[in-house]
């Protein structure tokens, strides 16, 4: 063998190259240095063949960049060559339309999936789509589902393969057969459509006429049977039997490749790296698995990070890479029976997530969910601080720069500026 290239360095790529594909790069490397054949080295997740072949696949795998661009001011947007992102998703699907709209949610939780996001005029359009930025994509999402260009025209400004752009329009088509009808009007194979296509219970209820509720929209698909199965990523796209942990969730499976588990606990991740939530959440992650484990609970992790070592399959008893919204938790707690959730060790996105998760009946393990609110928010926190009897400095909410600066004035500095939920 010969030495391409010495990389000293955290190299994201191959981290996202080995989850991707189920193999490990970098422990089938440290047995090729140390002069084991391949034909030595036992495939680690079908544990049945060996690791001399190539990865194939059944599914499509998505991967997004997270910029924090807008964190600073006066730093240009535009991509090139230079490394500007500060982490990155990956989104699991049996289509490309399935793991980008789920890709696109996990980058910011914030985003619908594949939906205009900004309200571009038709100049700053153009800019956008013939300027790469990191709002390119929600600049061709308002382009076709807004009819501005046709996918000729956005091809031509962005160079952007045309078979991409193709299965966008896709989901926008979708979308604009969902925006015709109301849930009660909804034929399940048009539910079933827009679930295969990527599209969330949210999407769902804020696209039928008259709108509807998530909660609404998802009785309606589970009543249909409209439910998602999961599947391994298992190396060898099911052609030889596999002995792995190592799932994710679709609408275009029949059944499932495992079994419920049965109880358990599932632990969710950190989501993305960004600026201000980072590795130390990852560790607090990982340390809760270990310790479960090592008090014999069947532990799960939910995360979509592959920069991660609480995505590493061989770190819990079963690793499910997705998304971490209230949907995808309640089917993943659902179809496992699961015990109960551990939403305080991941950071901000799971935290998020405790109130609606409560409400919907999941069991939160540790802190409660209403304590985690009372902490959360300044009002709450401030409410219990005063009824204690314990000293804090003034404070205010402001929602705009003029009433912050008249705060500050007012107060002197230095004052702190801190945002509720972070």
């Amino acid at each position: 063998y010969c030495i391409i290239e010495v990389n000293a360095r955290l190299s994201r790529s191959s981290a996202l190259a080995s989850k991707a594909t189920g193999y490990p790069l970098a422990f089938v490397a440290a047995k090729l240095v140390l002069g084991i054949p391949l034909t030595d080295v036992q495939n680690a997740v079908t544990k049945k063949t060996q690791a001399c072949f190539e990865p194939s696949l059944d599914y499509i795998v998505t991967k997004i960049p997270r910029w924090d661009m807008t964190k600073f001011e006066g730093v240009s947007t535009q991509i090139g060559s230079a490394m500007k992102s500060v982490g990155e998703v990956m989104g699991i699907g049996r289509t490309m339309e399935e793991s980008f709209q789920k890709a696109i949610r996990m980058v910011d939780p914030s985003n619908k999936g594949f939906y205009p996001r900004f309200k571009f005029t038709k100049e700053e359009l153009e800019e956008e789509l013939s300027v790469p930025t990191d709002r390119r994509i929600h600049a061709i999402a308002q382009a076709l589902y807004e009819k501005t260009f046709t996918v000729e025209e956005i091809h031509d400004m962005t160079k952007i393969d045309q078979w991409f752009l193709r299965r966008c329009e896709s989901v926008v088509k979708t979308w604009d057969r969902v925006s015709q009808v109301s849930l009660d009007q909804m034929p399940n194979d048009l539910m079933k459509e827009a679930k295969m296509n990527g599209f969330s219970d949210i999407q769902i209820s804020q696209g039928v006429k008259d709108g509807a509720s998530e909660d609404e929209v998802r009785t309606k698909r589970k009543s249909a049977g409209i439910i998602p199965k999961a599947k391994q990523i298992d190396t060898l796209a099911a052609e030889f039997p596999a002995d792995t942990n190592y799932l994710y969730m679709t609408y275009h499976g029949s059944e499932d490749d495992v079994d419920s588990a049965n109880g358990g606990v599932i632990v969710l991740g950190s989501g993305a790296y960004r600026i201000g939530s980072s590795i130390e959440f990852d560790w607090c992650g990982v340390s809760a698995i270990r310790a479960l484990r090592g008090m014999g609970y069947y532990a799960t992790m939910v995360n979509y990070n592959p920069e991660t070592v609480s995505t590493d399959y061989d770190e819990c008893d079963r690793l499910y890479f997705e998304e971490l919204s209230r949907e995808r938790v309640l089917d993943i707690y659902e179809v496992d029976r699961s015990d109960g959730v551990v939403v305080s060790v991941g950071g901000q996105i799971p935290n998020g997530l405790a109130i609606p998760l409560d409400k919907a009946g999941v069991k939160i393990l540790g802190t409660p969910a209403a304590m985690i609110d009372n902490a959360e928010d300044r009002k709450k926190f401030s409410c219990a601080l005063d009824e204690i009897g314990v000293q804090q400095p003034r404070w205010s909410e402001l929602s705009n720069l003029d009433s912050a600066l008249a705060f500050a004035n007012d107060v002197g500095y230095p004052v702190l500026v801190r945002p509720s939920y972070v």
